[in-house]
């Protein structure tokens, strides 16, 4: 049986269900993510597949271009404004969550950081973690 991964936004009217493994799990540090967060970072559960994410309730969206050149959808509930989730357009099969709307926040393992070139000083992560100065390729 798949693990399956469910959340919600602050006030409850977008969820998020997910199934399976996260093909990755991260704190991103760039300057893209401290804005979306309001903080230093945004932290995310990654899927891909077909159907591997069901999103209900209404949406709105904005673009941006990330630093990789690849458009970004950032996805949020428009009743409270939280940041749900992102999807990208050159790869229309994955899709990131944000690792606080998780229901069980235990079932958020970050293995890596990327863009630690651009982490903020007052931001500190775990040392632990590896860390990339960009985005890592593949």
């Amino acid at each position: 049986m798949s693990k399956v991964y469910t959340g919600q936004c602050a006030c409850g009217a977008v969820r998020i269900q997910a199934a399976g493994e996260p093909v990755a799990e991260l704190h991103c540090q760039c300057r893209h993510c401290q804005l979306r967060s309001g903080t230093g970072h945004s932290s995310f559960t990654v899927f891909a597949g077909p159907e591997v994410v069901r999103i209900e309730g209404d949406t709105r969206s904005w673009s941006v271009t990330a630093d990789s050149g690849n458009e970004k959808h950032q996805v949020f509930c428009p009743e409270c404004g939280t940041p749900t989730h992102v999807t990208f357009p050159d790869s229309p099969g994955v899709t990131a969550i944000s690792a606080a709307l998780l229901d069980i926040a235990s079932q958020f393992a970050p293995k890596f950081a990327t863009y630690a070139n651009s982490a903020l000083p007052w931001d500190s992560l775990d040392p632990a973690l590896t860390q990339y100065s960009e985005m890592p390729a593949g």
